[in-house]
C-alpha cells in the first residue's frame, strides 16, 4: 500500500494492492467482485472467495439500453452478501476496465465503499498466487439500496448537446482508428454498432490503456497528469464528460481523472458511440 501512496494521488485509498487483497481474503467486511469482459475467465479460475458481477447480466436492465433499477440493485447486493458497509474491491481482466465499469454503476447507488485491486486480474496472476474453480456462497443480505442517482456522474445524450454548446471539454478514450472515424469498434473486434464513424466534435482523443503501465498497474499522478494536463489541456477544476463506445472503456478514464487526479466534475456518457453513431442530425468530425 505504501507503493500506491507514494505515486501522488489525490484519492490513493480507492486502489488497494494485490498483497492488501491476499491478506483479506477471509474479511468479513470486505467482498472480492471480478468483472471482466469475457465471462468464461471468472469460471477458469479466480481469486479464492470473490464472486462474478457480470456485466451484461447482472449490471444491465435485460429489456430497455439502461442499467438495473433499485430492487435489482438490492437483489444483486443481497446474492454476493453484501451490506451497507462492506468494502467492495473489484479487479478484472483488460486493465481494470470492466472493475471501473461495475465501481461506477455501483456508486450510482451511492455504494462508496468501493475500491479497485491495482494491477487486476494480470497482475494476480502473474505473481503467482492462488486461484480457485470454487464459487463461494455467502449468506443473503437485507440490503437497501437509494434510488439510482444519474445526475452526478453520468452524462445522457442531451448533457452532450448542452455541454457542446458550452464548449466544455470532452475526452474520446477509444482507439485512433476509432476516433478518426476508419474502425466503429476496436481492432479485432466485429464493425458493427454505429451507422457512423468519427468523433464528437473537439473530443480530445486519450486512448483508456494511456493511464496503465505494462502490468496493469495505474500510472502515477505526475505521468497522468503529463497525459490529460499537459498534452490535452485539461485542468482539474473542468467539468468533463468522457465517452468510448458503449460506457466501458470511459469507466476507467472517470475513474482515473476522478480518483487519481481528483476531479470532481466528471462525467461518463454510457451511450458512447453506438448512440451518438447513430443519432440523426448530431455533428460528427473525422
Amino acid at each position: 500500500m505504501t507503493e500506491i501512496a507514494n505515486r501522488g494521488y489525490v484519492h490513493p485509498e480507492m486502489l488497494v494492492s494485490t498483497e492488501w487483497v491476499a491478506e483479506h481474503l477471509d474479511d468479513p467486511q470486505v467482498r472480492v467482485v471480478e468483472s471482466n469482459e469475457d465471462p468464461l475467465l471468472y469460471p477458469s479460475g479466480h481469486i479464492p472467495g470473490a464472486v462474478q458481477v457480470d456485466w451484461t447480466e447482472d449490471l444491465n436492465d435485460q429489456v430497455r439500453r439502461d442499467y438495473l433499477g433499485q430492487s435489482g440493485f438490492e437483489a444483486l447486493m443481497s446474492r454476493i452478501g453484501v451490506t451497507p458497509d462492506t468494502t467492495v474491491v473489484f479487479y478484472g481482466d483488460k486493465n481494470n476496465w470492466w472493475a471501473c465499469y461495475a465501481l461506477w454503476v455501483f456508486q450510482l447507488f451511492g455504494h462508496d465503499k468501493v475500491k479497485v485491486m491495482d494491477g487486476g486480474r494480470q497482475k494476480w496472476q502473474d505473481e503467482g498466487r492462488d486461484m480457485t474453480r470454487e464459487v463461494p456462497h455467502y449468506p443473503a443480505t437485507q440490503y437497501k439500496a437509494k434510488a439510482r442517482d444519474d445526475s452526478r456522474i453520468r452524462a445522457f445524450r442531451d448533457d452532450v448537446l448542452k455541454h457542446l454548446d458550452q464548449n466544455g471539454p470532452l475526452v474520446d478514450v477509444r482507439s485512433p482508428a476509432e476516433y478518426k472515424g476508419e474502425l466503429l469498434h476496436m481492432p479485432n473486434y466485429p464493425q458493427e454498432g454505429a451507422l457512423r464513424g468519427g468523433h464528437i466534435p473537439g473530443a480530445k482523443n486519450v486512448p483508456w490503456a494511456r493511464a496503465v503501465n505494462e502490468d496493469g498497474t495505474f500510472k502515477s499522478a505526475d505521468d497522468l497528469k503529463a497525459i490529460y494536463e499537459q498534452e490535452q489541456g485539461l485542468k482539474s477544476t473542468d467539468d468533463v464528460i468522457a465517452y468510448c463506445r458503449i460506457g466501458e472503456r470511459s469507466s476507467h478514464t472517470w475513474f482515473v481523472l476522478t480518483y487519481l487526479l481528483g476531479y470532481p466534475h466528471v462525467r461518463n456518457y454510457d451511450g458512447s458511440w453506438t448512440e451518438w453513431g447513430n443519432l440523426v442530425n448530431v455533428p460528427i468530425e473525422k
